[in-house]
């Protein structure tokens, strides 16, 4: 059994009220906020530049407006009109093993992880094995020990098939890519005519052919962000069904004080009782700007800052993902899901410690949460129009001021914990239902 939460507008917004009038907690929230702005500064001093040459820029400029009216899709069933018997065999094996590949989560990260450690070049590989460990982690919190007190199954089911879209929407897209540059590797030439082949949009077939030829893998990385969040814009954030299923529902507001939209890189093996994270809160989901310009923030983390690059390494290459928390906090989580109480919750979190005598936060691993859902793409048309609407991504990567965000995520989890007690407070005759 347990506790059904409310997506009730009144609770939602009274909850929310709550979280902003916890003066005892402020002081300890601007001493914490002071610390992670000195640990990042002190990591920042070994930072590495990252630069977007300009002269490299002015060459994709130049790519992008001779695009003119090339073919960006190529269905199926005109292969044999447009490529050689080699190229198809390429085409088929690539869009087989991205089958294969985008089952679910688990098989999109792994899958990242391992064309990273075969092509260590594609540094973009690496950032989306990150970003989407964090996916996967999401989607387990919807059935983990908090959630579900808080938001009613309905609403966690519709956010769930949210961010798996998401996830498998940028996979399929950007996972032939990366298979197609392996392939052009192992062939000694650029085979990147057969992008179109995927469905990829035009603005990538310049970068890709630059990367060949200059091997700046900060303009592909740049160049990746910028693509994958045009991808998922208007058949995702803009969709109609989501907007009225997910992100216009109160419960979404949430999402703010809670938190609950960091993405963060575990820099360090896990240790019992210690954790390192670097990363960001993304504060407008909705916004196709900010999610690009978050991007590249975290990728500037990433390859910027030595101490966090060397950490991520050790991490991902010590922890396999399996979409629990239990991951990479295991003195917070345990990936047994437990059967949920009937009675009162009680907070279990004291700083990034569990309080004496409490029990590790449930956390489960992906397949306990979800089963897995038919990826279901159809057909994309493509996104890019003006090279206007770009050029200003390919400006600058800076590495933000604060970044360190260890305390700033247990202050996350607590408060998801005083939301789950507010929620308790105010109403305090929780329907249950039977947990699936």
């Amino acid at each position: 059994m347990e506790h059904q939460g409310s997506n009730d507008p009144s609770v939602m917004k009274r909850i929310i009220l709550v979280l902003r009038r916890l003066p005892a907690r402020i002081v300890a929230y601007v001493a914490a906020k002071r610390r992670a702005k000195r640990a990042s500064s002190k990591l920042a001093q070994h930072a590495i530049p990252m630069e977007l040459k300009q002269e490299f820029v002015r060459e994709l400029r130049a790519g992008w407006k001779s695009l003119g009216e090339q073919r960006t899709e190529s269905p199926v069933e005109a292969l044999s009109e447009i490529y050689n018997e080699q190229e198809r065999a390429i085409i088929h094996r690539i869009r087989h093993e991205t089958e294969i590949a985008n089952q679910n989560n688990v098989t999109r990260t792994e899958a990242y992880r391992a064309v990273y450690f075969r092509c260590p070049e594609l540094h973009w590989a690496l950032l989306a094995h990150l970003v989407s460990r964090n996916g996967g982690w999401n989607m387990t919190d919807l059935q983990g020990e908090l959630l579900p007190r808080l938001l009613d199954r309905a609403y966690r089911k519709q956010t769930f098939l949210m961010l798996e879209r998401a996830n498998a929407m940028i996979f399929q897209d950007a996972y032939p890519q990366l298979l197609l540059y392996e392939a052009s590797r192992k062939e000694g030439r650029e085979l990147f005519s057969l992008l179109p082949a995927f469905g990829v949009s035009g603005f990538m077939r310049p970068v890709w052919s630059q990367f060949w030829r200059r091997k700046d893998a900060a303009m592909l990385t740049t160049a990746l962000i910028v693509n994958e969040q045009h991808v998922i814009e208007v058949p995702l954030v803009r969709s109609t069904y989501f907007k009225e299923h997910v992100t216009r529902k109160p419960a979404f507001l949430l999402q703010t004080p809670l938190q609950t939209n960091a993405v963060f890189m575990p820099y360090g093996a896990p240790n019992e009782g210690a954790m390192k994270l670097a990363g960001l809160v993304l504060e407008n989901f909705r916004s196709l700007e900010e999610r690009i310009e978050f991007g590249k923030r975290l990728y500037a983390i990433l390859y910027g800052v030595p101490e966090v690059h060397r950490g991520v390494l050790a991490f991902v290459r010590a922890v396999h993902h399996t979409g629990s928390r239990a991951d990479y906090a295991p003195h917070l989580f345990t990936k047994q899901l437990r059967p949920q109480s009937t009675r009162s919750y009680v907070e279990k979190l004291d700083g990034c410690k569990l309080k004496r005598g409490a029990k590790k936060l449930a956390s489960p691993e992906l397949g306990a949460a979800w089963q897995d859902v038919p990826v279901e793409i159809g057909g994309r048309e493509d996104w890019f129009q003006e090279t206007s609407e770009v050029e200003g991504y390919f400006e600058q990567l800076l590495i933000p001021e604060v970044f360190v965000i260890s305390e700033e995520h247990c202050r996350a989890i607590n408060k998801i914990e005083l939301a789950v007690l507010a929620a308790q407070r105010l109403k305090p005759s929780s329907v249950q239902d039977k947990r699936r």
